[in-house]
């Protein structure tokens, strides 16, 4: 089949930006649109809460295929109502639009979700079917270094090939990113299913509230390999977002014999405290003030005499302003 010409231009476009690409040399690679539920000549576009998911194919002959999902992520949209940092800075310049990470692991999910759970109407004999399969991420966030990236894929059976991505800010600690090739031979859904859960893993956050219903997820993706993972125990704290009650729970679940030893309850006692921090009156106060200019009807607020500029940080996370201003005297 011939190359989607609009996703092989996109290809070489956002070669250097975040993206998750999949291949396979079976013959006849094609069938990976099978397997993937998406026809290798056409763009496939998903509309998402956060930004938008093309998958497209910069590669589709009989001898290989390739599919790349990539993802244009809306970094304002991601700030207006849902700030956690405490600056601007943080809110508005960071890594997120950018790098693997659960943003990634939705898309993913949405976009390939029939892929993952391993049906295939077409194609049923070839999804139960240990395929050669490679996989790229970039760049992957490396919470633990390379040592935690082989540690989590080569118990799995992938070859991990693993090159540094350079950025400002690199330094003795080592690269923080890295470009990621995963190759091997397996089922394809199995390995979606590592790919959703272990990106989050290795970025050791979250975009979104994790509550009980994480569990779920991470039970389901996790079938089948989870349990018997050596680092089983920090996939799941990581992946639940170091909540240790919801840990746990899920540990009991994967081995109800073994739960409490591998985790006993005393080694979330740091992680829970910090969710249950109390309110600081400052917090209190700086609520009162944004509740007060809102009920004016204004959009537009200029802080004369802003200080470290709290008043600022904490409007910028209100939908309803439009406009801020921050000005302090010069001082000698």
């Amino acid at each position: 089949m011939p190359r989607n010409a609009i996703g092989y231009s996109a290809c070489l476009r956002y070669r250097s930006l975040m993206f998750l690409s999949v291949a396979t040399t079976h013959h006849p690679a094609t069938d990976l649109g099978f397997l993937l539920h998406k026809h290798p000549e056409r763009l496939h576009e998903t509309d998402l809460s956060f930004g938008k998911a093309w998958l497209f194919y910069p590669e589709a002959t009989d001898e290989r295929c390739e599919a790349v999902l990539l993802l244009d992520v809306d970094p304002i949209g991601l700030v207006r109502g849902k700030g956690q940092a405490e600056g601007l800075l943080d809110q508005y310049v960071n890594d997120r639009p950018y790098t693997a990470s659960s943003f990634l692991s939705v898309a993913l999910n949405k976009v390939l979700r029939t892929a993952m759970t391993g049906i295939s109407k077409e194609r049923q004999q070839l999804a139960d079917s240990d395929l050669p399969l490679e996989a790229v991420v970039t760049p992957l966030p490396m919470r633990g270094g390379e040592a935690l990236v082989r540690d989590l894929f080569e118990p799995l059976g992938w070859t991990v090939n693993l090159a540094p991505v350079e950025t400002v800010g690199s330094g003795a600690g080592g690269p923080r990113y890295g470009h990621l090739r995963l190759t091997g031979t397996g089922r394809l859904s199995s390995l979606l299913n590592h790919l959703y859960v272990l990106i989050p893993v290795m970025d050791d956050t979250k975009h979104y509230w994790v509550g009980e219903a994480e569990i779920d997820k991470l039970l389901s993706k996790g079938e089948g390999w989870l349990e018997n993972h050596p680092a089983k125990d920090l996939i799941v704290r990581r992946y639940l977002r170091n909540r240790g009650a919801l840990a746990r729970i899920a540990l009991e679940r994967l081995a109800p014999e073994t739960a409490n030893e591998v985790l006993p309850p005393e080694a979330w006692a740091a992680p829970e405290q910090a969710l249950e921090a109390p309110i600081r009156l400052n917090d209190l106060r700086m609520d009162a003030v944004v509740q007060a200019i809102r009920a004016t009807g204004g959009t537009s607020v200029a802080d004369l005499g802003c200080g470290e500029g709290k008043l600022l940080y904490r409007l910028v996370r209100e939908k309803w302003v439009h406009k801020l201003f921050g000005a302090r005297p010069r001082y000698s």
